[in-house]
This record gives C-alpha cells, sequence and structure tokens, in this order.
C-alpha cells in the first residue's frame, strides 16, 4: 500500500534542466545568477516596486533577519502568535528578547485584534511596549489584515508578517508577504513551492536589503582580506537552490489552485456530517492557499476524537497531522506572558491537518474519503 504524505514536494519537472545550468556555468555557491533572478520572479509577484527580496537558507533566518533590521534585543518585547510553529517565535530568544503570546481569533486562526490589543496596553503598563509584532497567516490563511495594521500603527509597532506558510494567499487581492514592514516566505520541502531547504526575506528598500545580505553573509567588510566588525551568518540560499526555486515559482498559480481544490473536495463531503467542520475563509475578501486543510472535528457527536482518526488513517497509510500546539503550553515557552483565552488549545484539541499534497490524484482523494468515512461509520 503507497504512503499518502501530508504535503509532500511536488516538483514541477523543469528543475533538473534549471539545475544543469548551474552546474555548467559552475555556479555551485551561495553567489550566482540564479539567487538574483528567483529574489527578482518573488518581488515582481509580490508587486514589485517596493519589495525589496533577500533569498536565504530558511524562513527562520529571515525572521532572524528581520528582528536584527528592528534592532530587536536584550530585553526587547516582541508580540508572537501562540498557534504557529516554534521557528515563528525562536529567532526572538536569538536575540536575547522576550516573547509575550497572544490568542488566536476563531475566524482565521491568527492573532485576536482584542487580545493584541490588551497585550499591547499590559506591557506598556509594566514599562515594556513592545517593539514589534510578528503576525502569522497560520496554515496560508491571511490574518486580519486590516485590524492588525490599525493596532499597529495606533501603537507605532512595526508588524513582521510571517507568510512561511502562505505564498499565493490573497487578502483584499494583495498578496500575502506584501503587508508587513518586513515580510518572510518558506521553501522547505512541505511548502506550497519548495526549494528542498530555503527562504526569503521581504525588505521595504535597498539599505535594509543590502544590510540583510551582508549580515547573511558573514559580514565580511568590503576589504581586499577578511575583515568582520559586526556578527554575521552563513544564511544566504545556495545559488543550486535558487534554480529550483525558479521552476517552482513558475507554477505557483497551479499549486495554489489545486490546493484549493483539494480543500474544497474535504469540504463537499465532511461539512455534511453533524461533528466535522472545514477551516475556511470568513470572507471574500480571504483567499487562503489552503497550504493545508484543515478539518475541526466534535468529539462528542462523531464519538471520535482528531487523535483517533489520525491514528486510524496511520494504519492505512495516510499520513495526517495534528493542529501546532500553542506556544504558551510548550514547556520551553512557559515563563513567558500570554493573553487570551482558550481558542488556540481548543483549535490543537479538535483540529486535524489532512493530506494536501498537489501530485494526488481523484483516486488517492477517493481513498482517504473511504476511509475517514469508514473510521466514523458512516454510511
Amino acid at each position: 500500500m503507497k504512503k499518502i504524505w501530508l504535503s509532500p514536494p511536488h516538483i514541477s519537472g523543469n528543475e533538473l534542466q534549471k539545475i544543469q545550468q548551474v552546474f555548467q556555468e559552475n555556479w555551485i555557491a551561495p553567489v550566482g545568477p540564479q539567487i538574483g533572478e528567483f529574489e527578482a520572479k518573488i518581488s515582481s509577484f509580490l508587486g514589485g516596486q517596493d519589495r525589496h527580496v533577500v533569498a536565504l537558507n530558511s524562513g527562520t533566518s529571515a525572521l532572524h533577519l528581520a528582528l536584527k533590521l528592528l534592532n530587536i534585543g536584550k530585553g526587547d518585547v516582541v508580540i508572537c502568535q501562540s498557534l504557529s510553529f516554534a521557528a515563528s517565535v525562536n529567532p526572538v530568544l536569538y536575540e536575547g528578547a522576550t516573547p509575550v503570546f497572544v490568542d488566536s481569533e476563531k475566524e482565521t486562526y491568527n492573532l485576536s485584534p482584542v487580545y493584541l490589543e490588551e497585550a499591547i496596553t499590559s506591557q506598556i503598563k509594566k514599562g515594556k511596549k513592545p517593539k514589534a509584532i510578528i503576525a502569522v497567516h497560520i496554515y496560508g490563511m491571511p490574518y486580519k489584515v486590516d485590524e492588525i495594521h490599525r493596532i499597529s500603527a495606533k501603537y507605532e509597532i512595526p508588524i513582521i508578517e510571517d507568510a512561511a506558510e502562505a505564498m499565493g494567499s490573497r487578502y483584499s487581492n494583495r498578496a500575502c508577504g506584501s503587508f508587513g514592514d518586513l515580510a518572510l516566505f518558506s521553501f522547505n520541502g512541505n511548502k506550497i513551492i519548495t526549494t528542498s531547504a530555503g527562504g526569503a526575506l521581504v525588505c521595504q528598500d535597498d539599505i535594509q536589503k543590502n544590510k540583510a545580505i551582508f549580515w547573511a553573509t558573514q559580514s565580511k567588510e568590503n576589504e581586499d582580506f577578511y575583515l568582520h566588525k559586526e556578527i554575521g551568518y552563513n544564511y544566504r540560499m545556495s545559488n543550486v537552490l535558487a534554480a529550483i526555486g525558479l521552476s517552482q515559482i513558475d507554477v505557483l498559480e497551479e499549486r495554489t489552485k489545486k490546493k484549493r481544490e483539494i480543500q474544497q473536495f474535504y469540504a463537499s463531503f465532511l461539512n455534511d456530517i453533524d461533528g466535522f467542520q472545514m477551516f475556511d475563509e470568513c470572507s471574500s475578501e480571504y483567499k487562503s492557499n489552503h497550504w493545508l486543510s484543515i478539518v475541526e472535528m466534535d468529539k462528542e457527536k462523531l464519538q471520535i476524537s482528531a487523535l483517533d482518526l489520525m491514528r486510524l488513517l496511520a494504519k492505512k497509510n495516510i499520513e495526517s497531522r495534528r493542529i501546532w500546539k500553542p506556544l504558551h503550553t510548550q514547556p520551553v515557552f512557559t515563563e513567558f506572558d500570554f493573553y487570551g483565552s482558550i481558542v488556540a488549545e481548543t483549535i490543537f484539541e479538535n483540529g486535524l491537518c489532512l493530506p494536501s499534497g498537489t501530485a494526488m490524484t481523484s483516486a488517492d482523494l477517493n481513498f482517504i474519503k473511504t476511509e475517514i468515512l469508514a473510521a466514523i461509520k458512516h454510511d
């Protein structure tokens, strides 16, 4: 029985040709023409001009450099979304800053505007005005852009837009990754498009971009010998991986369309069953890439939990996965402040990520459907 993975890489077919060109030209390094071309394509996708892109080795690296560009340091407070992967907050700790966690709102699973403002005002009363807000488009669903940015402007706190999972998503017909003071993407192997490993930082001008590249290439001064006046990092994307990215970004719209079709396939039968509810856009302003298709389950109505269903599907070689465990409940982060209730914890308890690979066939999807229905003994 073949394995149906959650969200595996999907090769376009042109990657090998691009890689062969890199090898023929001997650009096997973290420098080369494909890096600049890939950055230009991302910038063009985001609207160009005021979006200056730096290709890096991960989304985590991009977040780290974004924090440095905002001069985040020891003792500074950074607002973080609790319902997210740990990489959305780890770089805050790299710089010695303090994360403050905020709960989600139910419609988008992202930062609750209510609890965000409560966190800001509370920290200001403590004499610790937050220095940045990291706003995540979780699972590709845009956060409440208008409300979150209104709060950001009111308190004059910049936003780092974590679009790691949201390439191809849009809000009010504008691409995610183009809203923040700084933004980032991930091109990890499980993302909607991939460079195997990789990410990108989106800056507002060439000054920020050049500084990020400087830090990402070990902070080497422009001398005829190796001179270093600042701590640097080995964060630049390989030219080989950028070549893969050039083929992948060409099929981004196709991949987004397929992801959305997969989500609609699940919704077509699960939403008709009392106890299942697919995670979907709350209005026409939102267009998620549905990087992963999420279903929430009512254990009492279905007589089966999300964990139970995950284990039953695994026996049939179908990979599914629990929702991100809220970061404020993770042992490594429990010492930090949290503002909210139990929205994120409830989503974690009841939610399940279903297989969303864009190379899945109709037969794969129908097999998953059959096994889900069998698991709940639904005729």
